[in-house]
């Protein structure tokens, strides 16, 4: 009789046996049988580009796997159960929740959960009208175009603004009622800040139990931004002189720390850095220097920042 054991190896699962010795011979009969998990490693790949997010990273694989098993127990004609893959994104502007809603709508498409497969994105004026029973009829259209896709709405919390009388409110309950419809049709996804979320998700007493997925998107940290910073300054085929990368970490540094409910993490590397490169050319037209070096480098001088009061002078020109 052979024992089995399995080793995991990134997007592989290698299933080994080995033969027990019988009668004191031993008879060697390595088998090795190797899965492969495609659509994993493709997950992988995207991933390992996304810089922090170690939770989220976790729990994409970790959903992988229940959608793996859950087609396995299908083919095997064991019992499956109906599962409810509706998610909700916590987390502040630009930790990544549509990057990551995009990814999974991907996978959703190759293990074969969803036939389309496509993000589709809505907000609070793709849903809400502006007379009694419009709201109701835009929602109704929203979710039969999303049909077969996953439907993205960030700031879902808009829905619940108006209060009371608000069409918002009935927005919630139509989507509701479309999930219920329609549960395995589409994948909805809501995102928006972690307080407001909250406090959207008790406008409807039958809303958060429709959700088994919840994924925070925490701040990115300093030292997070600044390797953003570097990923899209190489991405566009920069690079910052020794100065303007230590002017730029020591500002990037105290944004993480002292920043307010407005700042957008990611996105506001990316506006910084289309600052700087503004910048940049600004000082080149002046000097009127165009050289392959000169076009590529970015100075200190070239960072022009709110807080440049605080920073220390550069002696860099």
């Amino acid at each position: 009789m052979r024992e089995a054991y399995t080793n995991i190896q990134k997007s592989q699962i290698n299933v080994i046996f080995n033969q027990k010795k019988e009668n004191a011979v031993t008879l060697p009969f390595p088998v090795d049988e190797k899965i492969s998990h495609a659509p994993l490693e493709k997950i992988e790949n995207r991933l390992s580009r996304l810089i922090g997010l170690d939770e989220v990273k976790r729990m994409v694989k970790e959903l992988y796997a229940w959608l793996y098993v859950y087609k396995r127990r299908e083919e095997m004609q064991l019992k499956v159960r109906k599962q409810s893959f509706h998610m909700l994104f916590k987390g502040n502007p630009g930790t990544g929740k549509t990057t990551v809603a995009r990814l999974l709508s991907d996978l959703f498409r190759e293990m074969e959960i969803l036939p389309k497969g496509q993000l589709i994105e809505a907000d609070r004026a793709d849903l809400v009208g502006e007379y009694i029973g419009q709201t109701a009829q835009k929602t109704r259209v929203l979710v039969k175009k999303s049909l077969g896709n996953v439907l993205f709405i960030d700031e879902a919390y808009a829905l619940a603004r108006g209060g009371e009388k608000d069409f918002g409110r009935e927005a919630i309950d139509t989507l509701v009622k479309q999930m219920e419809d329609h549960k395995d049709d589409f994948i909805l996804i809501l995102a928006g800040y972690s307080n407001e979320m909250d406090q959207f998700l008790g406008m409807n007493p039958g809303l958060l139990s429709r959700f088994p997925v919840i994924l925070s998107f925490p701040d990115f940290s300093g030292k997070e931004l600044l390797t953003i910073s570097r990923q899209m300054i190489s991405e566009r085929e920069y690079r910052m002189t020794n100065e303007a990368e230590k002017r730029l970490s020591r500002h990037l540094y105290k944004a993480a720390i002292h920043h307010d409910s407005e700042f957008s993490n990611g996105r506001y590397v990316r506006n910084l850095i289309e600052k700087m490169i503004r910048q940049q050319a600004v000082r080149l037209v002046r000097e009127g220097t165009f050289d392959r070096e000169s076009l590529m480098t970015i100075r200190a001088c070239d960072l022009v920042m709110d807080d440049d009061r605080l920073l220390p002078e550069t002696g860099e020109p």
